[in-house]
């Protein structure tokens, strides 16, 4: 029995079940589980740069006097701490955390304050519908060390208003920013698994398939702009099959920020971004919305970054059985200047 881990942010879920869908297709393993967890909730409280330099110095130091020396220059602030949450989701290359990309796009595309708290509320009434409905038949119970037991997310909200998101402030951006706490992802904890098998492996262990993973993708795009990776995975894997949006039945884009979803299919909607960003003609059209997040996303249930990519594939594939689809997309946007996407094909 062999495992490892797999470390792509926002993606490391989908990249887990992507490489176990890769080792199978090349005859390399047969039965692989395969997911992602993550729990933000406990992220590290770390040491400033001058608290770290502090006790370099301190330890480099020989004998008493130069201890001394270097002991008598610790300040108090240097205890100020550095939550490392913070610090993971803070890109070192354009020295923008994931909300300012978030605001960028929101910039780059025109998107409103209210067209991104109208979004994020749709997400939790279509979780919250989903939960009252059964609709996620993939969720199991979590328990704490007290016995105690959690039947679902509770971090959807089904009372929401779009006056309540309105009085919420920036919290990238202050004063004048758009991305606020109602329209982000939620912190949060979670996992998700699933099991891929070979054909022969199905047959051999009386396996019940609820869908296959037909391809994927990844991209690259300028850091500042990360919110955008699922365009530009989305579509090479559209281009292969010779398909259009509307030929997909079901999609999955990782709500990281409702300003990132906007955007992308905003993306797809303008002629410049398609030609000179994604080389086509022209831009491929709008996405319908029926057909995106119908159970909501991760503004109403979080995002635990490493899981996330995993619990969105499986989900995707629970819509197209529920909606008699054939096909659909698990995609998120990754932090650093990724994308990811899966095209899933019902059982």
């Amino acid at each position: 029995m062999t495992a490892w881990t797999v470390q792509r942010n926002c993606a490391s879920g989908l990249q887990s079940v992507d490489t176990a869908y890769r080792y199978i297709a090349d005859r390399r393993a047969d039965l692989i589980l395969a997911g992602g967890t993550e729990s933000l909730s406990h992220s590290p409280i770390l040491f400033g740069d001058r608290m770290v330099e502090w006790l370099a110095d301190l330890n480099m130091a020989r004998g008493v006097p130069a201890k001394l020396r270097a002991a008598v220059k610790f300040r108090p602030g240097f205890l100020v701490p550095v939550i490392g949450l913070a610090k993971g989701l803070t890109d070192p290359v354009v020295n923008l955390n994931m909300g300012q990309t978030a605001e960028v796009l929101a910039d780059k595309f025109k998107i409103g304050r209210e067209e991104m708290d109208a979004y994020a509320l749709e997400s939790h009434r279509r979780t919250a519908r989903a939960q009252e409905a059964g609709h996620m038949p993939e969720v199991e119970a979590a328990y704490d060390t007290r016995g105690k037991h959690y039947e679902k997310d509770d971090g959807v909200r089904p009372d929401n208003s779009m006056e309540a998101l309105g009085k919420l402030r920036p919290v990238f951006e202050r004063p004048f920013g758009t991305v606020t706490p109602g329209n982000s992802s939620q912190i949060t904890d979670g996992a998700a698994w699933l099991i891929l098998a070979s054909e022969d492996a199905v047959k051999r262990h009386g396996l019940t398939p609820i869908g296959r993973v037909a391809d994927s993708a990844w991209s690259a795009l300028d850091p500042g702009q990360m919110g955008l990776g699922p365009v530009h995975a989305v579509t090479p894997i559209l281009r292969r099959h010779g398909f259009a949006l509307g030929d997909i039945d079901a999609w999955e884009i990782n709500e990281a920020f409702a300003a990132q979803v906007l955007a992308c299919l905003a993306a797809w909607e303008d002629d410049g971004y398609c030609r000179e960003q994604l080389g086509l003609d022209r831009a491929l059209g709008p996405l319908d919305r029926e057909k995106l997040n119908v159970d909501g996303g991760a503004i109403a249930i979080g995002h635990p970054v490493g899981s996330s990519g995993a619990r969105i594939a499986l989900h995707v594939l629970h819509v197209l059985k529920r909606n008699n689809g054939k096909r659909g997309i698990a995609t998120l946007c990754i932090g650093g200047g990724q994308g990811g996407a899966l095209l899933m094909e019902a059982a």
